[in-house]
């Protein structure tokens, strides 16, 4: 099944000028949800303003925050303390938002209210067990259909106890719902990973006031948070978000002459692995102005066109940059010789199997690739990527994004289906694109 939003790329010219790409979409789902639960008002300034954020704003107004976005682009949120949730009184459609769904069924985990959840086609296939289970421990009731998935029920437990949970996969959303799960339990709830995933969650809580502790043991690195804290509203200025970031710094790469700068990107180290690859690569990209925003470090980047060429990223990269290996595909296509990506297997649990819709894409375009279980391997060509390819993109957005930038550098138009899931986390990509010097319509 398709819809009728389809767009195209066509080889452009360099690309040049300042991109201001839109606010951390990871930033701003904990945002909202943070400051609902912080007594005050929180101001947040910069937020994306994708469909999947705008799902997790209904879903706290529905929970009984006061959320509002005024004329200046300034979202209040006027919270309701720990434990001050409210049972809402229809079903909440998380839409495309695997993280809003996931962080949300552990704050409702220890709410003794009972809330239902669903979401688009593409999040209604992704599983939920992995955050029901540790949920389960602490006392939660989630109901799921068949294969663990939305719609599903979470009846919050009345008495919720601590867990010490470790990690069975390398994933800072379940990282992140245990941890909220413990912000209305008492005593402290431990997290224990052996792959450090992204921290947004952590630095974020002591932001608004919570006690959160990392520390490294023989088992791996531990981050605990003391129950039942009173956060207090806390302004946030949202970064750049680094995952948008990473389309238009590739697209600069691989379009000869082309000079971007992009302001403002947040450089949380366990995000920013797909500037290391990109480095390791070859790319020519600067980083200027770097400072701390919130608690995250940010930096302008500048991006100039570059000789890439092929290198093996490590396994142990894939949790900063799970999101970044499609669009990295594409930049290996453009590289001289072989580009090997190991580690990839969450990728078949994403908003898609983005694996197997990256290798077919790329096969579509005349890109030779090998898919593993858990691997791609590209054979890149600087200058002989055909392109040409109709990419069914599966409702992904960065499936979309990733293959309109291969049509701006390959021989032949490439065209993306269902363009509108885009929407989702950058908003106006293609309008945006094009006032660079890109042909996208």
């Amino acid at each position: 099944m398709t819809s009728d939003n389809s767009l195209s790329s066509t080889p452009s010219s360099s690309l040049k000028g300042t991109v201001k790409v839109p606010g951390d979409k990871s930033i701003s789902h904990r945002s909202l949800m943070f400051g609902a639960l912080a007594i005050g008002k929180t101001n947040v300034f910069g937020m994306l303003e994708g469909e999947d954020v705008l799902a997790t704003a209904k879903a706290m107004r529905a929970l009984g925050a006061h959320v509002e976005r005024d004329d200046q682009g300034v979202w209040h949120i006027e919270g309701r303390g720990i434990g001050g949730l409210c049972e809402p009184e229809d079903v909440l459609d998380m839409g495309n938002s695997g993280t809003s769904a996931r962080l949300l069924m552990g704050i409702l985990g220890s709410h003794p209210i009972t809330t239902f959840m669903t979401g688009d086609a593409s999040l209604r296939k992704r599983p939920m067990g992995r955050v029901a289970n540790p949920l389960a421990e602490m006392g939660t009731q989630v109901h799921c259909r068949s294969g663990q998935r939305l719609p599903l029920m979470v009846q919050g437990a009345e008495t919720p106890m601590p867990i010490r949970y470790k990690l069975p996969m390398a994933s800072a959303q379940v990282k992140s719902c245990i941890l909220l799960a413990g912000l209305n339990t008492p005593g402290e709830t431990t997290v224990i990973e052996t792959e450090h995933t992204r921290d947004h969650t952590e630095l974020m809580l002591r932001h608004f006031g919570a006690e959160v502790r990392v520390t490294q043991t023989e088992e791996g690195r531990e981050t605990t948070i003391v129950g039942q804290p009173e956060l207090k509203a806390a302004d946030v200025h949202v970064p750049s978000d680094p995952s948008s970031a990473a389309f238009p710094t590739v697209a600069a790469l691989i379009n000869e002459g082309s000079e971007l700068r992009l302001p403002g990107i947040g450089m949380n180290p366990h995000r920013n692995g797909i500037y290391i690859t990109l480095k390791e690569m070859g790319a020519d990209i600067t980083l200027e102005n770097e400072r701390t925003e919130a608690g995250e470090p940010v930096a302008d980047l500048v991006v100039r066109a570059s000789k890439l060429k092929g290198i093996t990223v490590p396994a142990e990269r894939a949790p900063s940059m799970i999101d970044e290996y499609p669009i990295l595909a594409i930049a290996a296509s453009f590289a001289e010789g072989k580009t090997i990506m190991e580690g990839l297997g969450e990728l078949r649990v994403k908003e898609s199997d983005r694996l197997s819709a990256v290798a077919n894409g790329l096969k579509a375009c005349g890109v030779t690739c090998e898919e593993g279980d858990d691997y791609l391997i590209v054979e890149g060509s600087p200058t002989d990527v055909k392109g040409g390819g109709t990419i069914t993109t599966h409702f992904d957005h960065r499936i979309a994004m990733s293959f309109l930038v291969m049509g701006m550098a390959a021989k032949e138009p490439v065209k993306v289906l269902d363009a509108d899931a885009i929407d989702t986390s950058f908003p106006d990509f293609a309008k945006l694109m094009n006032g660079l010097g890109a042909q996208i319509g």
